[in-house]
């Protein structure tokens, strides 16, 4: 039997580099899987190859910052696909400028889309899991949330509420079996990443610079978080709760 068979997985901004490679990996061990994404045809384009491998699979268009839309794309998947029993929140964005140099109104889109964003989904998903007494959340951060980034104060703001978030809800959902843990990638090949280089106005230097900092010698790409996910997703996370992992290389190594 695989991990996921059965089981089924909603994962926030499922459209994207990370969360496409995380779509696959849940299906591929069973999942059936809710690809939740603004654009939807990116999630369309995932779900459209996880079929093509055999796996279960729905795309949904979600914009995380309206609830309306949230719970619209929760009730349609618990129609299609039942109960929600994990729940990914991936979806993210940011804009790579000296604090100093960003304007209000991109702090309110940074905060409603990585922080208000996530709690929407909780908040749709939880009652759901409490009354079951079953579920698993894995929430994707970032280490900016752990040690800071230069030029992305407000998203590792979000980022550091999104891990102090999670901790609290996990203490508060415990009883009734509900773990809640948090990944923090560091410097992944995904677009977002692409555009953080382009707004540090030297690319290559920037790039060469990440490889030569991260012991392991190589940027991340999705593929490297899939694993880490899916482990917090599993039975064998089971007593797991409340936890912060790095996948990054070893750019960063705090406890």
């Amino acid at each position: 039997m695989q991990r996921f068979e059965s089981k089924t997985v909603v994962v926030t901004g499922g459209g994207g580099g990370i969360g496409g490679a995380t779509c696959r990996r849940f299906a591929r061990e069973g999942a059936k899987v809710a690809v939740y994404d603004m654009n939807l045809e990116a999630a369309e384009m995932v779900a459209a190859g996880i079929r093509d491998e055999g796996g279960q699979v729905q795309a949904f268009r979600c914009d995380i910052t309206d609830r309306a839309s949230v719970d619209k794309a929760v009730e349609a998947t618990q129609q299609s696909l039942g109960p929600i029993d994990v729940l990914v929140n991936n979806a993210g964005w940011d804009v790579f400028k000296p604090f100093t140099k960003t304007e209000p109104a991109q702090w309110d889109k940074l905060i409603a889309i990585n922080l208000t964003g996530a709690l929407h989904m909780h908040h749709a998903v939880l009652p759901g899991m409490a009354a079951r007494k079953a579920g698993r959340i894995v929430n994707i951060a970032s280490d900016a949330a752990r040690v800071g980034s230069s030029g992305e104060a407000v998203y590792a703001a979000c980022k550091g509420g999104l891990v102090a978030f999670s901790k609290t809800i996990a203490r508060e959902h415990a009883r009734h079996g509900i773990t809640v843990n948090v990944v923090c990638p560091g410097p992944t090949d995904t677009a977002l990443f692409a555009d953080y280089k382009e707004g540090a106005g030297n690319p290559e230097k920037l790039m060469e610079a990440f490889t030569r900092s991260i012991p392991l010698g190589r940027i991340g790409q999705p593929d490297d978080l899939p694993g880490a996910i899916l482990f917090f997703a599993s039975d064998d996370a089971g007593f797991v709760t409340g936890q912060v992992l790095s996948v990054s290389g070893g750019l960063t190594m705090n406890g």
